[in-house]
């Protein structure tokens, strides 16, 4: 996932899917000590993302928070990060394997982030727009809408989710991934919806327009002069935010799960080398927009399990 500052043009995706094969969720178990049951998992939270990197950044304190609260997390990542800027390594050496290498990436970070399932919908990623990834008939972007809605509701029908979230339509700054990710995710709970089976809710990610101002505002001349020109970061309005989540007491795993990413990592830039206290200040809070469903509770609402029982 692009981030202000960063100067990347996207990344690319190999095909296939992680994770091994489905395991039921798990049912009450019996405390042998105690002779009694214990509580089972309540609730599931499903993600799409496009990107390996994605789910940390914009998600990554709402993933730990739901498996604190014991609720399964399920990840589902449209690519497997193929192409774009290498960091932190050999690029001749690592090119030919950067599908393997940011797989394993994602692997780690997900054991950070309390992940239970890490699946991939198994195509490219798209790269920026008017870019030759773009154009690539393997490609998220260039895939039939129909077939990758199936795939993703081959998961959602396994897994059942209570709580889903993605992008909204513009894929937060226009990735073409990020908004294909959010046609793909309403196009298989319609399908879902009309098998009677429909999630609680849906989320989309949101960066209040008004903090968006600020951030830019704050970021050093030099990191704007890097910003990648179709890069569009214009935030969502104040108005349409409907959850405020705080993930303060998982900030700093939330950036050690994004450090996992190592091949997507510039250590010179201004994001990775920010002050804790500001980055603290700037993911402390996640955010999101309610589309489907009902609110749990008075708006904005504390968490996306709000009312879920």
């Amino acid at each position: 996932m692009g981030r202000p500052g960063d100067c990347r043009r996207g990344v690319a995706a190999g095909s296939g899917r992680r994770g091994g094969p489905h395991h039921p969720r798990p049912r009450p178990r019996r405390n042998s000590t105690a002779g009694r049951s214990v509580a089972p998992i309540v609730g599931t939270l499903l993600l799409v993302h496009a990107h390996p990197d994605d789910e940390a950044i914009s998600t990554g304190g709402v993933m730990m928070k739901a498996k604190s609260h014991g609720h399964r997390v399920v990840l589902i990542t449209a690519t497997r990060g193929e192409a774009g800027e290498i960091y932190n390594m050999d690029e001749a050496k690592a090119r030919p394997h950067l599908g393997e290498i940011r797989t394993e990436e994602l692997r780690a970070a997900g054991e950070i982030l309390g992940v239970d399932r890490q699946e991939f919908l198994g195509y490219r990623d798209s790269g920026m727009v008017d870019t030759p990834d773009n154009k690539d008939p393997r490609s998220f972007h260039q895939a039939d809408l129909g077939e990758a809605a199936g795939k993703l509701a081959v998961f959602m029908r396994e897994e059942r989710p209570d709580i889903v979230v993605t992008y909204a339509e513009d894929g937060v700054y226009g990735h073409p991934d990020h908004i294909k990710a959010h046609f793909v995710a309403n196009a298989a709970l319609d399908i879902l919806e009309r098998e009677g089976l429909p999630a609680k809710k849906l989320y989309y990610t949101a960066i209040p327009r008004s903090g968006m101002e600020e951030f830019m505002k704050q970021m050093p001349e030099e990191a704007r002069r890097m910003q990648n020109p179709s890069m569009r970061f214009e935030g969502t309005p104040d108005e349409l935010v409907t959850t405020r989540v705080d993930v303060h007491d998982y900030v700093e795993r939330k950036r050690q799960a994004f450090a996992a990413h190592v091949s997507q990592n510039d250590p010179n830039s201004w994001f990775t080398t920010m002050a804790s206290q500001i980055y603290e200040l700037a993911f402390g809070t996640e955010y999101f927009q309610l589309v489907r469903g009902k609110a749990g509770s008075d708006l904005p609402e504390p968490d996306l399990f709000a009312g879920i029982h």
